[in-house]
């Protein structure tokens, strides 16, 4: 009986063993939340002393339309601007307003000097051109990073307007996690003007060796599991499944997609990746948490930029 119990404890530290192997084999889940909350944390203080100068950070968001998804992204971004200090300016138009009616907001918001910041809730009804009124929007008051000269400064590396938020959101994440990108191989998946694209431009920037693929791309698994960065970004739901990854990556999730049963996910198959990966961002809960932290840390420089603009005038 004694030797009975004696076995059995020993088995019972066996597995036990096992277990806290495995879950040492398991990647790390990094998450957004502390990332954004460094981010506030910087914004909040930068707020403070632009109000002591007598400068008050604002933002515009336009919205056209009633969608849920962009009323409750608009209700998320006014939360954290309230929480961190930043005014915010709501234009509401119906989802039959003309062109011209956005064209008309736009440039009300683009000319009043109360305003540092616009976000234009997209996208935008067909019967509009998206691009062109995107264009209207001034490239210094541009903290969403959509417009052409923003665009062009992410990839001239220079300072002209911002990079697009969720793309410096990914950035921001590896940086928090103590990344080092010189010499390392970045895979971004997604040639998109909102992430793929500038993303790659920002690791080249931090000395990265970046390959831009797509769902195109011969042999994508193959592809994919040389990256010691990947970006995921093709906006496929759980598209990135255990063959597209290898120990040591790092896995930035991208994608957000709802499934059957109504649960949020992304463009990674979380569950796998976790098995054979250094680290992986989930969804919810990753990259889509750090960029609104973007986005305000953006009207509070914007503020800070067109203060010291009109100084030098």
């Amino acid at each position: 009986m004694l030797w009975r119990q004696k076995d059995s404890k020993t088995n019972f530290g066996d597995a036990q063993t096992k277990k806290e192997e495995k879950e040492d084999e398991m990647a790390q889940i990094w998450k957004g939340g502390p990332v954004a909350s460094a981010l506030n944390k910087d914004t909040a203080l930068k707020v403070e002393t632009l109000k002591k100068r007598g400068i008050h950070p604002a933002l515009a968001i336009i919205r056209v339309g009633e969608k849920p998804d962009d009323i409750s992204y608009e209700n998320g971004a006014c939360r954290r601007a309230e929480a961190l200090g930043i005014a915010v300016f709501r234009f509401c138009l119906p989802a039959d307003a003309s062109e011209r009616d956005v064209e008309e907001t736009i440039d009300m918001a683009g000319e009043d000097p109360a305003i540092h910041g616009i976000l234009l809730l997209r996208p935008l009804p067909r019967h509009m051109d998206e691009e062109r009124l995107v264009g209207r929007i001034p490239a210094q008051k541009d903290v969403d990073g959509v417009t052409d000269l923003s665009l062009a400064g992410v990839f001239a590396g220079k300072a002209l307007g911002f990079p697009p938020c969720t793309a410096q959101a990914c950035m921001e994440v590896l940086r928090h996690y103590g990344v080092d990108c010189r010499g390392k191989r970045a895979v971004v998946v997604g040639r998109s003007l909102v992430v793929g694209r500038p993303v790659a431009m920002l690791l080249l920037g931090q000395n990265a060796t970046v390959t831009i693929c797509h769902t195109k791309t011969e042999d994508l698994p193959a592809r994919v599991r040389e990256g010691d960065i990947v970006i995921a970004a093709a906006g496929q739901r759980g598209m990135f499944g255990r063959q597209y990854f290898r120990p040591g990556q790092i896995v930035l999730d991208v994608g957000i997609h709802f499934d059957g049963e109504g649960k949020m996910c992304g463009d990674v198959l979380t569950k796998e990746a976790e098995e054979l990966t250094e680290a992986v961002t989930p969804v919810p809960g990753g990259i889509g948490s750090v960029t609104t932290a973007v986005l305000m840390s953006h009207v509070a420089a914007a503020a800070e930029r067109q203060e010291t603009d009109r100084k030098t005038e």
